[in-house]
């Protein structure tokens, strides 16, 4: 009997970003939950390329992998591709009609073809759509590949079906995650995985704006997450993770359950292993779950601050000012979590606000908030008005959105302006402004400081009897400068990149199509 296989491809970001640099460490979960499902089918092999990723021996062409010798070395009947970043849909085209003229089947997931895509997709070298989760999807849809079976019992998928799109009943979302096998890393072929993606909660109850992930959070039990984890020590020898939970903490009581079991675990083994969240600001006021996670190796918190302008704020339907996040970062600090802070800067009225402010001041906001939270590492990106949610569907009601063909996916990363902003700040102001921030933060200076840090650490030696938390001081201190001098390499490496390109002149041209002229909020 003939083996099968199932290639699934994360596809390349399109151009160097901020992203690229820990992409080379990590992978994404979704592809590698959907292949390890496939894994259980009979008579089927499956692999996980990710472009981003591909170490030391991946084939390598001219943009990611070189699909041609992957063909050649391993034929794949079916090639999986995951949708979960806009920016890399170009890219995920590209290689889904090349896969299509081979005469292997294509299938696509993921955000971006959540909302109104569909067509576009099965317009550029796409067989199939699967909407929301695939673990259950995929193997439906390949059993009736294999089969030649109709396809309109399966749930969740998109196809053209005599000359038009049919759409099949949508499929309930997971909730019993127990049924699940523990993601297999082993099926990322070629990568080198040094922090390992984790998850205990899909789903985010805060509806904010500009974000695609929504619905009521389904939780797996703390034993799920905690197992997964140590599976992962114990097979792998991984010491680092990333829960992808979008908000740690949800189901309070499980989330402390969880950090007291990873407590005992480091202890019984005498390692330390290190993870990273993301969490709400306002998780300060419990202390008790702070402690928890402190004591279960949890030392960096990524939280999405988006704005230091309350205006801002209140159009991202965020429940917070600006005064009151200072407080609660103290608090993070306070318990000696290593806090990133996500910032959205240029975020676009309503039109129920009448808010203007020269760019100079957003700027100066911005720097003086960074200041006061002492933060020890910022991202500060553009709004993206990803399809399918609220914030695009406000700014194409405004006639404000830039054509995908004068701006196109590629460019939806966060870097670069895609949409007319609000008066009297221009689309390039707006993102200069953000380079301006990131620019303090991220400076060359910091390389003097590492040097200065190195120089003091003879300095430990004398102090045996407190070396630990002398130790513990030196090595933060040094990590900061360490990263925000990278952080300046990896600006002026984006810098030189973006100036290479042809985006101001698609800026020009895109302002030029918009169909009515700009007003404001």
């Amino acid at each position: 009997m003939k083996r099968h296989r199932l290639r699934i491809v994360v596809p390349a970001y399109p151009t160097f970003n901020i992203y690229s640099r820990i992409a080379c460490k990590t992978t994404a979960l979704g592809p590698v939950c959907v292949a390890t499902a496939v894994r259980e089918i009979g008579g089927w092999d499956v692999e996980v390329i990710d472009e981003n990723n591909l170490g030391r021996y991946g084939p390598r062409g001219n943009v990611g992998a070189d699909h041609r010798v992957l063909q050649a070395q391993r034929p794949a009947d079916i090639v999986g591709f995951y949708g979960g970043l806009t920016s890399t849909v170009p890219r995920l085209y590209e290689l889904a009609r090349w896969y299509h003229q081979q005469g292997v089947t294509t299938v696509a997931g993921g955000q971006h073809f959540a909302g109104e895509n569909v067509n576009e997709a099965l317009a550029n070298g796409i067989d199939y759509v699967v909407f929301g989760e695939a673990e259950e999807t995929i193997c439906e849809l390949i059993e009736a590949w294999q089969e030649r079976a109709d396809l309109d019992a399966i749930r969740g998928i998109a196809y053209c079906k005599d000359g038009s799109v049919f759409r099949t009943a949508p499929r309930e979302p997971l909730t019993d995650f127990d049924r699940s096998a523990f993601p297999d890393f082993s099926l990322v072929r070629y990568a080198r995985i040094r922090i390992y993606p984790v998850e205990r909660v899909r789903g985010c109850c805060m509806n904010c704006e500009f974000c695609t992930v929504k619905g009521t959070p389904r939780c797996a039990s703390a034993e799920r997450l905690f197992e997964n984890i140590r599976y992962l020590v114990e097979t792998r020898n991984a010491t680092d993770f990333f829960v992808v939970d979008d908000l740690f903490g949800q189901q309070r009581s499980e989330a402390i359950r969880f950090c007291r079991m990873m407590a005992d675990y480091q202890q019984q083994i005498g390692r330390r292993l290190i993870s990273t969240v993301q969490i709400r600001l306002d998780r300060a006021k419990d202390t008790e779950l702070l402690a928890a996670m402190r004591q279960a190796g949890i030392a960096h918190v990524a939280i999405g601050f988006e704005s230091p302008i309350d205006e801002e704020l209140q159009a991202m339907n965020k429940q917070v000012k600006a005064e009151a996040m200072l407080s609660l970062v103290k608090v993070y600090r306070r318990f000696g979590f290593w806090v990133h802070g996500m910032f959205i800067f240029g975020y676009p009225s309503t039109v129920e606000q009448t808010f203007t402010m020269p760019i100079d001041e957003r700027v100066k906001r911005f720097r003086r908030f960074i200041r006061m939270a002492r933060l020890d590492t910022v991202q500060v990106l553009l709004p993206v008005p990803l399809p399918g949610t609220r914030l695009r569907q406000r700014l194409e009601r405004q006639h404000r959105v830039y054509a995908s063909e004068d701006v196109g996916w590629e460019y939806y990363d966060g870097n670069f302006p895609l949409f007319e902003p609000d008066a009297p700040m221009t689309a390039q102001e707006m993102q200069e402004g953000s380079k301006r921030i990131m620019g303090r933060f991220y400076r060359f200076q910091y390389m003097f400081l590492v040097g200065a840090s190195i120089l003091t650490f003879p300095s430990l030696l004398f102090s045996l009897h407190n070396l630990r938390a002398g130790w513990s001081r030196w090595y933060i201190r040094w990590a900061r400068r360490v990263i925000r001098f990278g952080g300046w390499l990896t600006m002026r490496k984006w810098t030189s990149d973006f100036q290479k390109g042809d985006f101001l002149e698609r800026l020009q041209t895109a302002r030029g199509h918009l169909s009515m002229p700009h007003h404001g909020g």
